[in-house]
């Protein structure tokens, strides 16, 4: 069995990154292939904090428990650590190719990776209320939904 390391990255990984690691691990939970991923995620900007109330509660309502996680400042042995680095951004796909070019085979958008062409960033939701927190949910949830297969093979 081959063990490979997916890395998701926002911002502060207090809400979009979190809810993306929690959507991948329970679609890994009913995966059957032969595949081990290990789903790990920070942020460009994280201060090691819980994720946000709203976050919390978007993700409890989709059966999925966050309260214990705590966001991480993304690091060169994360980098290095991870096979695929997914973003939320563009502009955090370039800031980590700026300083670590070397990465460049893995770094890609969320969108991007799931073979979206056009508007490639997954918008924050962070002060912008429940409903925005449950759109942009519903959008990370369909996008790993489209990109799952690429992810574990």
């Amino acid at each position: 069995m081959s063990c490979k390391t997916v890395l998701l990255v926002c911002y502060g990984n207090i809400c979009r990154s979190p809810m993306a690691e929690g959507f991948l691990n329970r679609m890994l939970e009913k995966n059957d292939k032969s595949v081990e991923v290990k789903v790990i995620s920070a942020g460009l900007h994280a201060y090691g904090g819980s994720p946000t109330a709203e976050a919390i509660e978007t993700m409890r309502i989709e059966g999925i428990d966050i309260s214990g996680f705590m966001s991480k400042q993304l690091t060169e042995e994360l980098i290095e650590e991870a096979d695929l680095i997914l973003t939320m951004r563009k502009r955090y796909s370039d800031d980590i190719l700026s300083r670590y070019p070397e990465a460049e085979h893995k770094v890609f958008t969320l969108k991007e990776f799931a073979g979206e062409t056009e508007n490639l960033d997954v918008e924050d939701p962070y002060g912008e209320g429940m409903k925005a927190y449950r759109v942009c949910a519903k959008e990370i949830k369909k996008i790993l939904t489209n990109a799952f297969e690429e992810i574990v093979s």
